[in-house]
């Protein structure tokens, strides 16, 4: 049986995500037992005793003693609300603690904010890693020394597994399920709980935000000058030229501000317009195309899928409440 350690760090928790995860282990542990075998999973709840108002009540999660726990295989890390707080107090006791059993062979796992916690613990250097996409530039700022994949639902690395939002945390505990306990078990939780096991990008639930940020005026108007000309056709060479820039200072800077080079930037704005476009208008997907600055069906198309991870059309079918005719 494997040991499966929640850890509740002080704070504001996001308890959804946290039971839901829980709820996929328990699943597969009546898996086990209709076929004859002893629980795969033992969970347990340890750290600092928590208490917050759920719901227009009290939920409290009583937890053991770090102390207590010998030897887990594996440590999860729920999403928290105060993601940009340095760890303090018993939750720094905590991330400690996890250091330890890391390297006793113990596996760590975050779940959407719980990246920001794992981060600090000095684990995810120069690892891949995700969380959710909102947080994306804040997390980027705080630890320049990782690899976010913003893209990613999870990552596997080196006993290191990080999820991206709360659904994508369900997506890695399957895949936990399945690595450990076979395909068959991690199916019968996925049906059991109608989750998508397939899913493996958030690029779909991305809403691009512009990263304005940051403390270079000089690029803030550029990107606003991209935002307010989405229908030309944009280089990284014209907008040097417009703004007495040189291309290298240009290419330098913005990805210094915005964590993108300018010509992805172009790209996603462009891309974010189409996709509110086909959420919400009646235009077809070629007048969305040429609207955007595109007039290449294959290039829109090949751009849209890398950058919302759907092609136009299926963008359509998933995200909007009109039926169109189109074949993109």
């Amino acid at each position: 049986m494997k040991k499966l350690c929640f850890l509740i760090p002080d704070g504001t928790l996001k308890p959804t995500t946290l039971f839901g995860v829980i709820e996929v282990f328990e699943k597969a542990n009546i898996y086990a037992t209709e076929n004859g075998k002893e629980p795969f999973y033992e969970i347990i709840l340890a750290g600092v005793q928590a208490k917050q108002i759920f719901h227009n009540s009290m939920l409290s999660i009583i937890t053991d003693s770090i102390q207590s726990i010998k030897a887990p295989d594996l440590i999860f890390i729920p999403p928290i609300e105060e993601i940009a707080a340095k760890p303090v107090g018993e939750t720094q006791v905590l991330l400690e603690w996890m250091v330890d059993q890391y390297h006793s062979g113990t596996e760590i796992a975050s779940l959407c904010t719980g990246a920001f916690l794992l981060a600090y613990t000095g684990l995810l250097k120069d690892k891949d890693c995700a969380t959710h996409w909102r947080a994306e530039s804040l997390f980027i700022k705080m630890f320049p020394d990782t690899k976010l994949l913003v893209d990613k639902i999870m990552t596997d690395k080196k006993g290191i597994y990080t999820a991206g939002g709360a659904s994508s945390s369900l997506n890695l505990a399957l895949y936990i399920v399945e690595k450990h306990h076979g395909r068959d078990t991690a199916l019968f939780c996925a049906k059991l709980l109608e989750i998508d096991i397939e899913r493996n990008s958030q690029s779909q639930f991305i809403l691009f935000e512009g990263q304005k940020n940051h403390a270079d005026d000089g690029i803030r108007e550029i990107q606003e000058f991209i935002e307010k000309n989405v229908e030309e056709k944009l280089s990284v060479d014209f907008l040097a030229e417009k703004f007495s820039i040189s291309r290298r200072s240009l290419v330098r800077r913005f990805k210094k501000a915005t964590n993108n080079p300018p010509i992805e930037y172009i790209q996603r704005v462009k891309i974010e317009v189409a996709k509110r476009c086909l959420e919400s208008g009646k235009k077809t997907i070629n007048e969305i195309m040429y609207a955007v600055g595109y007039n290449d069906v294959k290039a829109f198309r090949e751009v849209f899928k890398k950058i919302a991870g759907l092609t136009p059309i299926e963008y359509r079918a998933k995200y909007s409440s009109y039926e169109m005719e189109d074949n993109m």
